[in-house]
Formats: structure tokens, C-alpha cells, sequence
């Protein structure tokens, strides 16, 4: 496939959940092709890691090494090309993409600002927590949206830990946003004061003061309302502090002040509410955005403005036909989004007509740790919004990120890293030590 005798450029910007799928996936198709499409990956990490796992990582009851996967490696296995950097901009009449220049944690320049050309762009950046404005959340609280963030989370939250036992103080943590994220990572910050006690550090669990925030009435709003009681009741079962509909109307260095005027204590907060694109999205070469920076999109997943131009996952908006509301931003919807452009990009470079992307709700999981975990099927077929819980849904919240990982890497390559991580688990110890 080429443009004028010259070798058709596709780019895509974003590795996580469907950006890496749709590279790897294609790029293996297209390997040792005769006038194959060129695919480049950008992204301004060097490693990507599931979404949905991001939590564990912050909680350090997983350890990074083993769960990240590197973009070069990725890349070489694969037949894709990786380029580190942050978009930045966006040059439609010329099709180029702008990187922005990166530099060292002391400021030295690695990278000069450069422009990478494209005939066919997919923007698949994610998105990242919603603080709405929120007077001192950007100075005081984390995010752990990104493995950069959830790592950075991890070696204050030992640190934190270091500090409660050798003042003998209690470790109060805040969490504000009551969805799947702000949930699992509220139990599992319990399970790893509960392990840590096994390796030497007695009483953690006792000084562990962990209050979940939410400004709605019920926990995990997207889930049936089952779900949202039960995990409520399991939340505080282990001990976590649940309020609701309670807001925030400012962060400080010694809590959340919320809207009733009082001061919620915290010497760790975490911001994990509310969902928006990339701040640079919000004007992006002129294309169509929604108030939270996401980019609209048609039925084929491409801009409203630039046949050219694809958005997919968290950084798009699109409103199914017959719904009143854009689909939600899950790792299900990206997956099914990635695995529609695998199908549809190659016909469209050939200029074949290509069907629009259509939704199917597979259900939601929500996983306490080792605690419980809650499931829900889609609203069709025989068990249409059956809910379930305990070992059933535990399992099938592993199946998920096993079936992401054979995408990547392959059937047998993702079974054998099953197959590590099952000795890992056996041989190392279950939280982070070093």
C-alpha cells in the first residue's frame, strides 16, 4: 500500500490498551509484506501497562517489572516502529504530528521537538482523572492514570509507611472518586498493610486510616445497584471509611476540605474522580472536542472533521445511535474499538467501504484485592444483567487481563507469561519490598 510510489505512514499515538493492540496486531499482519503500511507507535513512556491494573502497581501488590511491557520490545516481536514522545500538536494541511522535546529529570534535553508525517493518524492517548478546577488538587493529591503516576504513588505510600511506624502515628489516606479505580485501589492499599505484617511489620494495619470520597449517592455508579451496596458493605467490612455524596471543595496539605465545612485529615491523597482527554486535545488542529477534551467521532471512528484523523478508547466521544450519552471510558470499549479499526484501517487505506463500529456491553468487573469481587453480564442474551460475585467474578476479572495480554503478545507467548507470573507468585513475595 502506497501514496505516490512513496510508503503509506500510519501513526499512532497512544500505547495503551487499544493503541498497542492495534499496532501489534496489524504490524504482524502486515511483517515481510511488499509495500506494507509503515506503523509507528508513539508514546511518552517507554513501557505500557494495563490500565486496569495501574492500582496494583500504585499499591505495590504487583510488582511493575513483571507486568510492564516495552515498547521496543514490543515493537521488534511485533513489526512496528516505537518513537518516544508527547504530542503537542497537530498540522492537518501538511499531516504531521508535533512532539513535544523531552528532557532528563535534571532538565537536560534528550529530545528535540520533532514532526512525524502521517496518511492515516489514530489518536488513542487515554484519558486522565477530572479534578473540575478544584482549588490545590494538582499540588497536593495523586493520580495513578499512568504508570509514571502509580509508581510514583508507590514509593511515597512506602515511605509513608516508614514514617507512621517510626513516630507510631496512624497513616491516613484519602481516596475521592467512587468508581472502579478509587474502589480496588482502597482495597487493595488494606491487603498490602495486611501482608506487610507477615514480612516484619507489625501493627500497619491497626495505624491504616483509609476514607473513599465519593460526590454521588452510591459507589460505582455504571454498576447495578447491587453491586454498589454489596461493595459498599465488603468496603467497610475491612475496615474503609465510605462517604457519600459528600464533595470536595479543596485540597490542602493536611486533607480535603469538603462541602460541609469540615476538614477530612489525610497525609496521602489520591484524586481518582471524574474522567477527561488530554489537555492538549483541547485545540487540536481544529478538530471537534467535547467540554472534557474528547474528541468527537464518527460511527467509523474517525474525527467529524478529518476522514484521516481516527480517535479511539478514553480520548473519543461517541455517542451510539439510539443512546443519549457517549460510551463510557473501559478498557472493554477501547478492546472492541481496536479490534474494529484491525479489521476496518486495511480496507480504508484500499479505499473499500468499511461497516460502522458497534457496541456490545459485555458487562463490568470490580475486584477487592483478595476480598471479593463483583461481576455483571451485558444487558442481552439468556442472562441478561445477571450479577455474580466471589470466586466466579475474581476469576473472570483474571481472564480479562490475560486475554490482553495474549492480544499483544500472542497465544502461546501470553500463555507462558501466565505461566511466570503463576511461579513468580510461588517463589516472590506477594507485595513490593525493595
Amino acid at each position: 500500500m502506497t501514496v505516490a510510489g512513496q510508503q503509506m505512514q500510519i501513526v499512532i499515538v497512544g500505547g495503551g490498551v487499544g493503541g498497542l493492540e492495534v499496532a501489534s496486531k496489524l504490524g504482524r499482519r502486515w511483517r515481510g509484506r511488499p509495500g506494507r503500511p509503515a506503523i509507528t507507535l508513539v508514546d511518552r513512556e517507554s513501557a505500557h501497562v494495563w490500565k486496569p491494573m495501574l492500582h496494583t502497581i500504585a499499591a505495590g501488590t504487583r510488582d511493575i517489572s513483571q507486568q510492564q511491557t516495552l515498547y521496543l520490545a514490543q515493537a521488534r516481536d511485533a513489526g512496528f516502529t516505537y518513537q518516544p514522545g508527547q504530542l503537542c500538536g497537530l498540522d492537518r494541511d501538511n499531516r504531521e504530528i508535533m512532539l513535544a522535546a523531552q528532557h532528563a529529570p535534571d532538565g537536560r534535553l534528550l529530545l528535540p521537538p520533532r514532526r512525524l508525517k502521517y496518511d492515516r493518524l489514530v489518536l488513542a492517548i487515554g484519558s486522565r482523572a477530572n479534578d473540575f478546577g478544584t482549588p490545590g488538587v494538582a499540588e497536593h493529591c495523586f493520580y495513578i492514570d499512568s504508570r509514571q503516576q502509580a509508581e510514583a504513588f508507590n514509593q511515597e505510600i512506602r515511605l509513608r509507611v516508614l514514617q507512621a511506624l517510626g513516630h507510631d502515628v496512624p497513616l491516613m489516606i484519602a481516596i475521592v472518586g467512587g468508581g472502579a479505580t478509587g474502589v480496588e485501589l482502597a482495597a487493595e492499599l488494606v491487603q498490602l498493610a495486611e501482608s506487610m505484617s507477615a514480612y516484619g511489620v507489625p501493627g500497619l494495619a491497626s495505624r491504616l486510616r483509609i476514607t473513599l470520597v465519593e460526590a454521588g449517592p452510591r459507589l460505582l455508579a455504571a454498576f447495578p445497584e447491587d453491586i454498589s451496596s454489596a461493595t459498599r458493605e465488603r468496603l467497610e467490612a475491612i475496615g474503609i471509611r465510605v462517604l457519600l455524596g459528600t464533595q470536595v471543595r479543596a485540597a490542602t496539605a493536611d486533607g480535603l476540605a469538603l462541602s460541609d465545612g469540615t476538614l477530612l485529615p489525610a497525609s496521602l491523597k489520591v484524586w481518582a474522580a471524574g474522567v477527561k482527554g488530554p489537555d492538549s486535545f483541547a485545540d487540536l488542529g481544529g478538530l471537534e472536542t467535547t467540554a472534557n477534551n474528547q474528541l468527537r467521532v464518527l460511527p467509523t471512528l474517525q474525527t467529524t472533521r478529518d476522514p484521516h484523523i481516527y480517535a479511539m478508547g478514553d480520548c473519543a466521544s461517541l455517542v451510539p445511535a439510539g443512546a443519549d450519552r457517549p460510551l463510557p471510558p473501559t478498557a472493554q470499549v477501547a478492546h472492541q474499538q481496536a479490534k474494529y479499526l484491525i479489521r476496518s484501517l486495511p480496507r480504508a487505506l484500499q479505499d473499500k467501504p468499511v461497516g460502522e463500529f458497534a457496541y456490545r456491553d459485555l458487562g463490568a468487573l470490580v475486584s477487592l484485592a483478595d476480598y471479593d469481587a463483583f461481576g455483571s453480564l451485558g444487558q442481552f442474551g439468556l442472562f441478561n444483567g445477571l450479577t455474580f460475585r466471589g470466586r466466579l467474578a475474581q476469576f473472570s476479572h483474571v481472564m480479562l487481563y490475560r486475554s490482553h495480554q495474549s492480544r499483544i503478545h500472542g497465544f502461546w507467548r501470553g500463555g507462558m507469561l501466565w505461566l511466570v507470573d503463576r511461579l513468580n507468585s510461588l517463589l516472590r513475595a506477594p507485595i513490593r519490598l525493595d
